[in-house]
């Protein structure tokens, strides 16, 4: 046989496994079934050490909420008028980090006042801010502070070039802000029909400033606790009317959750109050054939609802405190319908909630910046009897917020004249009449 054919019969030599029921196969994987056992274990042990801990404390510790399961609609889809823009970016920045919080805008003239969170009054003229009023004393630099300090929130022009400011803590008050000085008109200390007024938030007067129609948004829960008075969903806020000449107080709408703003019709005779935690708003008639009753003005908002402003068109400006998007992930929408997962939160991070997460620091964030606000938003349309001009902060992209550095919407009010050094601007982008001295809006 030829050298040729001996190297084509030769077959390659292969690599052959020896098993051995003595070898060291068994040996390894005994090995490897012994880490896997240890590393399961070892899991075991640790998510026990942390899941035991966290039951007793869900067992021990008392969670400082009573929540109760709310039901809410699906939220509007943001589409049509309410589908997310940029139009705030038009809007301009004014007194940028001069402010702590303004939390409701009123004039006089072109003259501005608003209410700030570190318990003052001041007026904004010629580009120039001026305290007029403070209802507390100093200092006013934490949540733990704001019983003492005060903190003005709801703010409305007068009939006599006053001005009637509700106080969360103090009360009600009339300010003239041309020689500073303030009356008490009525004062958080006084019980109305049993119950304490902890957080007086907004209000509306009458042309002929005889009655003023005010929110009192928990008789439980003060401000600097709104985040527990959100997420317990307390029904013991109430819609009252004070009487400037008799000094009677009633109550026109109670068992309300976190009525916020409030807006008396240009006709006089119904009141719009915002339920902010139902995301709705809530009409009550305070005078005519329908006086003493109650209706839903709109309902299932497409964000929880803050104060209400008129509108030169007859409507009304809605702030937004947050949104409830659609489609998107609305975590109160989620959270409303399992009270459980509230009270183990506020059971487990209570204090680390309000540590972390103070109102006055959102406010810093949010309101640093005060922005004057015109003509720049869309109607709600069909959502409700008429044009309901509506702010929604989040329906915008998230560079818009790095933008305007604003966390929530507040209020907003049209205004066409406004004096900042020697220059007047106009502000009458919506058309309709303008707010000024002898006019109406």
């Amino acid at each position: 046989m030829s050298e040729a054919d001996g190297l084509r019969q030769r077959r390659p030599l292969r690599p052959q496994v020896v098993t051995d029921d003595d070898g060291q196969a068994p040996e390894a994987k005994d090995g490897s079934s012994f880490s896997g056992r240890v590393f399961r274990v070892t899991f075991l042990m640790l998510a026990v050490s942390l899941t035991v801990p966290l039951l007793g404390a869900m067992m021990l510790l008392e969670s400082p909420i009573d929540p109760q399961p709310l039901s809410f609609k699906e939220p509007p889809l943001l589409l049509g008028v309410l589908h997310p823009n940029t139009k705030l970016r038009q809007a301009e920045r004014l007194f940028e980090n001069q402010l702590i919080g303004p939390e409701s805008i009123a004039h006089i003239g072109d003259v501005m006042f608003t209410g700030t969170a570190d318990g003052r009054v001041v007026k904004l003229e010629n580009g120039e801010i001026e305290t007029i009023a403070r209802f507390g004393s100093g200092p006013c630099k934490t949540r733990d502070d704001e019983p003492v300090c005060g903190r003005p929130l709801g703010i409305r022009a007068g009939p006599n070039g006053t001005l009637f400011v509700a106080d969360a803590y103090k009360g009600l008050f009339e300010v003239n802000p041309w020689k500073r000085e303030v009356k008490l008109l009525l004062s958080s200390e006084t019980p109305i029909e049993g119950k304490k007024m902890s957080f007086v938030n907004d209000l509306t007067v009458t042309q002929d400033g005889r009655k003023i129609y005010f929110t009192d948004s928990s008789s439980k829960w003060q401000r600097r606790d709104y985040l527990l008075l959100v997420m317990e969903g307390t029904d013991d806020g109430r819609l009252l009317e004070y009487d400037t000449v008799t000094r009677e107080v009633k109550v026109l709408l109670d068992q309300l959750r976190f009525p916020n703003g409030v807006q008396l019709s240009p006709a006089e005779d119904f009141v719009l109050v915002a339920e902010t935690t139902m995301a709705r708003i809530r009409r009550v008639y305070v005078s005519g054939l329908m006086k003493g009753g109650a209706d839903l003005f709109v309902e299932n908002m497409p964000g929880f609802p803050d104060n209400i402003r008129p509108s030169s068109f007859g409507g009304y400006w809605v702030g937004m405190s947050t949104i409830r998007p659609n489609p998107g992930f609305s975590m109160l929408d989620f959270l409303s319908e399992r009270p459980w997962i509230k009270r183990m939160i506020f059971k487990t991070f209570a204090d680390d909630l309000h540590a972390r997460c103070p109102l006055e620091s959102l406010e810093r964030v949010a309101c640093s910046t005060f922005c004057l606000l015109s003509g720049l938003l869309t109607p709600l349309g069909s959502l409700a009897p008429g044009p309901v001009f509506i702010l929604l902060w989040q329906t915008t992209l998230p560079s818009l917020r790095q933008h305007l550095l604003v966390g929530r919407v507040s209020s907003a009010l049209k205004f066409c004249e406004w004096t900042r050094g020697s220059e007047m601007k106009k502000r009458d982008q919506m058309g309709g009449c303008c707010c000024g001295p002898g006019r109406g809006c």
